[in-house]
């Protein structure tokens, strides 16, 4: 499963939209990680988020598997 961060400023606008995929990360955990480049007030950024569930190192895997690559989506501006 994937889900879909927005970035927004301060006042509400969406300055770009990322795409997160499942992650086993290699400490043993579970989550959640996406990376890419946004366009923000004329510069190029590199962007991360990285979700982890609280507790998932010491409890099995569920049986979804983890996707390694994740992408980005720029929203217009």
């Amino acid at each position: 499963m994937s889900l879909i961060v927005e970035i927004k400023t301060a006042e509400g606008q969406t300055v770009a939209l990322l795409t997160v995929d499942e992650k086993n990360f290699k400490t043993g955990s579970r989550g959640y990680h996406g990376q890419g480049k946004i366009d923000f007030n004329g510069k190029r950024y590199q962007t991360q988020v990285q979700m982890v569930e609280i507790g998932s190192k010491n409890t099995p895997a569920s049986t979804s598997s983890a996707q390694d690559a994740p992408h980005a989506e720029k929203s217009e501006e």
